[in-house]
């Protein structure tokens, strides 16, 4: 096994005590783990990796409302789970209750846990807690993913060790015991992780935007936001904080990071006259970057930005930002089948992350839009509607909403599902145009996440021939 941007277990070391206590590779201090019993609430990628961290802590009890494949696993391997159950009879056992990313604080055990004053607390934390390494902590409403693969890029092109972990796939508690002591972990920190942390601070953490979104989790905008500016919150001075240079304009943003900017006219890596320049000087000229669309020009700023103030040598920013060819599920480039181009989007799951997409293209779209509804409408997404778009096929449990709000501003196919989606669109579709599966919404109607609907549209182009 190689940990993704790390080394083989036999090159590594174990990184914390069995206390907890670790020292951050910059100096700085981490607080102890809370005490056990530990009730782990979610069972999915980040609830595995946190019982099998935990478990040399103390007793570890999971407890998942569903029963995901991850459960059966932890079973065989001697764990104590509990599935198809809210887990509230055993909160009498439990210390400290460790929160999943998926379920929200009015989950009953969570919601008992807080009424109780039971501590709950999440992976994310738990295992920054136990990593001495640097963290660079990526966080904003659209463009982590991109942006954290781009910077481990940047890391590799310079022969940095470095782990692209977080909501990525790789959980950050399975990096325990597998990194270099100096190995820089990279990690994508959502919402419902940043919620969920008390003591987190990266030594560098990346606001990328402030959109709308999960707000059938966070219940406000507000709550939104400050979630996500907590990854601001612990940082001291000498930590990096990069943020767009219009947020740090108009808001009073937390933390006593050293603060690096990027996007606007005078930030440190802005875009001028064709070129990225870093603090007035050339960088790399803007055809030169691989990655497509405007949107990808802020996160390939954000990343460098984040390269550059953290001591990485500009030629390996400049190298990986002209090999990056992104990430799957996003504006991924599947096939072209009889003069039409498939594009499989499917982690564009709001509204803002949608209408980059579509706005990718000059026009000529055919999109594919809808899923599961996470609350705030989509009426964000008329005006790229109807600039790019000749058609929108609905899908989903969002059809209805999607049909409501976009009335009028192109054609509209109520479709029901993807594989009729891509068939009309297929037969709908002329040479030179796009199909582009992009959908405004989270998955869980129809598939278990958006990787899984990815497949599946891929499956769905491939079966169209050549």
């Amino acid at each position: 096994m190689t940990v993704p941007g790390g080394q083989p277990p036999d090159t590594v070391r174990e990184a914390a005590g069995p206390g907890g206590d670790a020292r951050g590779a910059s100096g700085s201090r981490r607080p102890p783990l809370p005490p056990g019993p530990y009730l782990v609430v979610g069972l999915a990628t980040s609830g595995a990796g946190a019982m099998r961290m935990l478990r040399p802590h103390g007793e570890v009890i999971g407890v998942d409302s569903a029963s995901p494949e991850e459960a059966a696993e932890l079973g065989a391997s001697g764990f104590e789970v509990h599935v198809r159950t809210d887990g509230v009879e055993l909160l009498d056992r439990a210390a400290t209750v460790v929160k999943s990313p998926g379920p929200a604080r009015d989950t009953p055990v969570v919601a008992e846990a807080l009424r109780r004053g039971v501590p709950v607390t999440g992976e994310l934390e738990l295992a920054w807690r136990l990593l001495p390494n640097d963290f660079v902590a990526v966080t904003g409403t659209n463009g982590k993913t991109t942006t954290v693969e781009l910077l481990g890029a940047m890391h590799r092109a310079a022969g940095a060790p470095a782990a692209v972990a977080g909501n990525v796939g790789t959980a950050v508690s399975q990096l325990i015991g597998l990194l270099q002591p100096d190995a820089t972990v990279i990690c994508e920190a959502s919402s419902f992780q940043l919620a969920d942390s008390d003591a987190f601070a990266p030594e560098v953490a990346v606001i990328l935007n402030l959109g709308v979104d999960h707000l059938d989790w966070h219940g406000t905008v507000a709550a939104y936001h400050d979630a996500k500016l907590r990854a601001l919150g612990n940082q001291a001075s000498g930590d990096v904080a990069v943020v767009p240079a219009g947020l740090a304009a108009s808001r009073n943003l937390p933390g006593s990071a050293d603060r690096v900017t990027f996007g606007a006219p005078g930030a440190d890596v802005e875009e001028r006259d064709g070129h990225l320049l870093w603090r007035g000087r050339p960088l790399i000229d803007v055809e030169q970057i691989r990655l497509r669309g405007a949107h990808n020009r802020e996160n390939a700023m954000a990343a460098s930005v984040a390269a550059l103030a953290r001591g990485l040598p500009p030629d390996a920013v400049v190298e990986a930002l002209r090999t990056f060819a992104g990430v799957p599920h996003r504006l991924e480039e599947v096939s072209v089948v009889r003069g039409v181009l498939y594009v499989n989007d499917s982690k564009a799951t709001n509204v803002e992350s949608a209408s980059v997409g579509i706005r990718a293209f000059d026009g000529g779209v055919h999109a594919i839009l809808g899923g599961s509804l996470k609350g705030g409408g989509f009426g964000g997404l008329r005006a790229a509607v109807a600039e790019r778009c000749v058609a929108c096929h609905l899908i989903g449990e969002a059809a209805d909403e999607l049909a409501r709000d976009l009335d009028g501003a192109a054609r509209l196919e109520r479709d029901g599902d993807l594989p009729a989606a891509v068939h009309r669109a297929a037969s709908d579709a002329r040479p030179g145009e796009v199909v582009l599966l992009s959908p405004a919404c989270a998955s869980y109607d129809q598939y278990r996440n958006f990787e899984e609907r990815g497949e599946h549209f891929r499956q769905l182009v491939a079966a169209l021939g050549g």
